[in-house]
């Protein structure tokens, strides 16, 4: 897609302007177009989706597999966990394994779909914009477990992404990593942005290169053994794979990542003891990312209420917990 920017533009912002001229898409959709470096202005890749119009630009946007998704999705009967709803919203539990919305790949099967199918079984009417993700407010990874707030109408859909993006939300995730010496606490702070070789993964970039975006990670090691450790991961921001880019580039990969990790390689190199070998055994038994989403605090966008819930350890999470010695 291509558009001529006109002269009375000048100093409106480029996701301003793109999702005006774009009224079938959302304005979210334009950011990721800009995150995902897919946008220029004028024949250069656009920095940021706040970027300034002078007035006169051209302006490409180029294709991306998710785009043609297709129609709005439909209901599908998927169980799902809910663990609070009113008016406003809902709190899920997601499982691991469950895709959040469809995209590439996932046209069908994901939590979206299972929420339109709850919704319509609640008599809940999604209130809500965007067709294609409705009530969407924030994503974990599909093999991530846990907490995730998801919005019944515009008014609460805005007012959970404007503390989100406020950084006043509160997010703990539990992690099991390979190795034991991270500190007993610390914060990890980068830039985060698309890895220069590979399109797949994120990584820390150089700071002011004006492509990566702002990312804290402050963590705390609950339990240590001889050969994993047992992690607390608070986010005061939420970028895509923040918890695994930042463990991996500390030395801690989290167990069974499949981008960022580096399973067995020490189990081969380092087996000398009992302890070591269970722990690395069970490692190796973990059939998805070792990574829960527990804890998920925030001040009700509607009401003010003050509300947070606590996730449980799944099944499989629990048991690689408890062969840390």
């Amino acid at each position: 897609m291509t558009f001529d920017v006109p002269e009375d533009a000048k100093g409106q912002r480029l996701d301003r302007w793109l999702t005006e001229a774009l009224p079938e898409r959302s304005r979210s959709w334009v950011t990721r177009a800009v995150e995902d470096r897919r946008v220029t202005v004028s024949g250069a890749v656009a920095s940021k989706p706040g970027l300034v119009l002078r007035g006169g630009e051209s302006i490409a946007i180029a294709p991306s597999a998710e785009d043609d998704i297709g129609s709005a999705p439909l209901g599908e009967d998927i169980p799902l966990t809910v663990v609070y709803q009113d008016e406003h919203l809902a709190v899920i539990d997601k499982p691991s394994g469950l895709v959040v919305h469809p995209a590439a790949g996932h046209r069908s099967g994901t939590l979206v779909n299972a929420l339109l199918h709850w919704a319509r079984s609640e008599d809940i009417e999604l209130d809500i914009d965007d067709e294609v993700r409705p009530g969407i407010v924030h994503r974990i990874d599909k093999d991530t477990s846990g907490l995730l707030v998801v919005a019944f109408d515009d008014q609460a859909l805005r007012g959970l992404q404007a503390k989100f993006q406020a950084h006043d939300i509160e997010r703990l995730y539990r992690a099991v990593v390979h190795g034991t010496r991270l500190d007993d606490e610390g914060t990890r702070t980068s830039d985060l942005g698309r890895h220069r070789h590979d399109r797949k993964k994120f990584a820390s970039l150089p700071v002011g290169v004006g492509v990566g975006k702002h990312a804290v990670t402050h963590w705390r090691t609950l339990q240590r053994g001889r050969a994993l450790a047992l992690v607390e991961c608070r986010l005061e921001t939420g970028r895509t794979h923040q918890i695994r880019v930042h463990l991996s580039e500390m030395g801690y990969p989290i167990v069974s990542d499949p981008i960022y990790g580096n399973d067995n390689k020490r189990s081969r190199r380092d087996n000398r003891t009992t302890a070591i070998a269970m722990e690395e055994g069970a490692a190796r038994a973990m059939p998805r990312l070792a990574l829960h989403a527990a804890v998920l605090g925030f001040e009700h966008p509607v009401t003010g209420q003050a509300l947070r819930f606590e996730s449980p350890d799944p099944a499989d999470f629990a048991t690689l917990v408890r062969a840390i010695g």
